[in-house]
């Protein structure tokens, strides 16, 4: 079996919460799929061993939102490489309760999907929980951000015809790559880190000393030289 083919299956790039005694937490899923329309429903995949797990079981109650292309990638560190049984993930974050008192993030976000749970699946190292729509707005208009999105291009590189795309062969020099030991972000000096105003070709070694990792907020001592 070549594991290969699985990546070829295309995703979306969500933030799902839930509450649980008055508090709050969420994760960044890529599996969120509508099931049926009559009643409307969707599933969420979502890994045992996270906190939210532990909320949608406890609360019945799950809120999606639909994050849009442009969203920070500080925010999906925020909420997907971050433990809320060590942080407040919400802290900074711009959010708004939906009408059963799960919060949505308002900000980089199109549309949200609030839905009380019906069903769940048991799929291994993963719960499906299969919820009925109970609320449903939608916020702005705007591109799904897709993980291939994520990894090819906030991550990985720009498309030939992005304004910033310049051939790596017309560059006069060749610089190292760097990938960050917490959550596999890899640095490329070619396209530098726009987000936090860091230019095109600066080179890993001329980064300001106090530079995280635009993901998951790891220092530089967390780099490794790719390769």
């Amino acid at each position: 079996m070549n594991p290969g083919a699985l990546h070829k299956i295309s995703y979306g790039l969500y933030i799902v919460t839930s509450q649980k005694g008055g508090r709050f937490n969420g994760q960044i899923a890529n599996t969120v799929f509508q099931i049926s329309n009559a009643p409307p429903t969707v599933a969420v995949s979502i890994n045992k061993q996270n906190l939210t797990h532990e909320f949608i079981r406890e609360s019945k109650v799950f809120v999606v939102s639909v994050l849009v292309q442009e969203a920070p990638l500080s925010l999906i560190g925020q909420f997907g490489f971050k433990s809320g049984r060590e942080v407040d993930k919400f802290a900074g974050v711009r959010y708004k309760l939906a009408p059963g008192g799960v919060p949505y993030i308002s900000g980089p976000t199109l549309a949200y999907l609030e839905a009380r749970v019906l069903q769940e699946v048991d799929a291994g190292t993963h719960t499906i929980f299969i919820g009925e729509i109970t609320a449903a707005e939608v916020l702005q208009e705007g591109t799904p951000l897709t993980y291939a999105y994520y990894q090819q291009v906030k991550r990985g590189g720009v498309p030939k015809t992005a304004p910033l795309s310049t051939p790596k062969e017309e560059r006069k020099m060749q610089m190292d790559k760097y990938v960050c030991n917490v959550c596999g972000y890899v640095y490329d000096p070619l396209l530098g880190d726009p987000e936090n105003d860091i230019p095109l070709d600066t080179p890993f070694e001329k980064l300001p000393a106090d530079w995280v990792c635009p993901v998951c907020g790891a220092g530089k001592d967390e780099f490794t030289k790719e390769g």
